[in-house]
């Protein structure tokens, strides 16, 4: 069996355009995110300047050997009085599913964002019933199922039944 490609994650520069135009421009990708399929390079250049850089925790999953963008992995804090929790989010190209990509980014991710954000003590992911691939990486990374949240996010202009799920630092 092929051994899963090594990774690492980084902040997003703008010559990822064209990285991140090949995996989010899939709309197998982006079928259960929040944002639409990028279809231009132009699209992906403004994805990365308005949404990726100026974003509180998104990084880059990219490959060892050569630095490129096959995904992407967030961490968005909450404030006020909710300060102490996190919403995770992440994608991976098409190409690289079923090889424990997803959950490897979402470890690593877990450990650096609670080293860069220390007022979270919880991070939670939102699921769609559908999505059985995110559920499996996050019950692999460690992330408990708490229940159904019934009718509970729009996507792609639908109305969604989710999961929640937590990880609740030790």
């Amino acid at each position: 069996m092929e051994s899963p490609p090594r990774i690492f994650l980084r902040p997003f520069d703008l010559s990822d355009a064209e990285d991140v135009l090949k995996w989010a421009g899939e709309d197998d990708v982006t079928r259960y995110l929040r944002w639409a399929t990028v279809k231009t390079l132009e699209e992906a250049q403004q994805h990365i300047l308005n949404k990726a850089i100026p974003h509180p925790w998104r990084r880059s999953i990219s490959l060892l050997n050569d630095g490129r963008s096959i995904g992407y992995v967030s961490v968005k804090p909450d404030s006020g009085d909710g300060r102490c929790r996190a919403h995770l989010g992440y994608a991976v190209g098409r190409e690289f599913w079923g090889r424990g990509i997803a959950t490897a980014a979402v470890r690593m991710a877990m450990d650096q964002a609670f080293e860069d954000l220390p007022a979270v003590v919880r991070l939670q992911a939102v699921v769609e019933v559908e999505n059985k691939a995110s559920q499996r990486v996050l019950e692999k990374a460690g992330f408990r199922k708490e229940g159904l949240l019934e009718k509970y996010g729009f996507c792609k202009g639908v109305i969604r039944d989710m999961f929640l799920y937590s990880f609740v630092k030790a």
